[in-house]
């Protein structure tokens, strides 16, 4: 699933190289995918307390427990990824000079940093939500909602967005943000519609052949 999102980043770079004023265009997405890969380091790491969580109130029968730790686990990254997308925010006119001296680059960036905060949002649940899918064992399941979002719908739409609307690397990130997006509102679905009371059930017939 991890390498899905990576192997996403990648292509996004190569649509952005097609663009005009390429140069400027890769720098200010590099930076960016930059300081969303820094803030994603924290979202893993939910992704394994999710994960570890969740399969071990699931093994222990206990359902009501399994549903606390994705509501806390959850609420706990949302809250630190908001705290993070005001701080970008407020920050966007002096990020990319951390990395830069280039005060076109800093523009790009600039001007790409609300989506920046608003992919950080998204992500600060995302991952979350994954790691209740691997703890739940649903990493088949998972898998095809990350093809289906990223590279049928996030790519595409950026794609037409970044070059038959001349929005350039602005409606690339708006493509992966609306894939990332739909991918979050299909794992919050998933989730909040599973019995984990059956859930336990299942758990238990599963390791009874272990």
């Amino acid at each position: 699933m991890i390498s899905l999102e990576l192997w996403y980043n990648t292509i996004l770079v190569l649509l952005t190289g097609n663009l005009k004023n390429a140069e400027v265009a890769i720098d200010a997405l590099a930076i960016c995918l930059n300081i969303n890969g820094w803030e994603m380091m924290i979202s893993l790491g939910f992704l394994a307390a999710a994960s570890v969580r969740v399969s071990n109130e699931l093994g222990r029968g206990n359902a009501k427990g399994a549903k606390f730790s994705i509501i806390m686990t959850t609420l706990t990254s949302l809250c630190i990824g908001f705290v993070l997308f005001l701080v970008f925010l407020c920050l966007r006119g002096r990020l990319a000079y951390i990395f830069t001296s280039s005060e076109e680059v800093a523009e790009a960036v600039a001007d790409l940093s609300p989506l920046l905060a608003s992919s950080i949002l998204v992500n600060s649940v995302q991952p979350v939500l994954s790691g209740v899918a691997v703890g739940a064992g649903w990493q088949r399941v998972v898998a095809w909602v990350n093809i289906a979002s990223y590279y049928l719908v996030g790519i595409p739409i950026g794609v037409v967005l970044g070059y038959v609307w001349n929005m350039h690397v602005k409606g690339v990130w708006i493509g992966m943000l609306l894939g990332t997006l739909l991918q979050t509102i299909v794992l919050v679905v998933i989730t909040w519609r599973t019995d984990w009371d059956k859930q336990v059930i299942c758990y238990i017939y599963l390791n009874s052949f272990i």
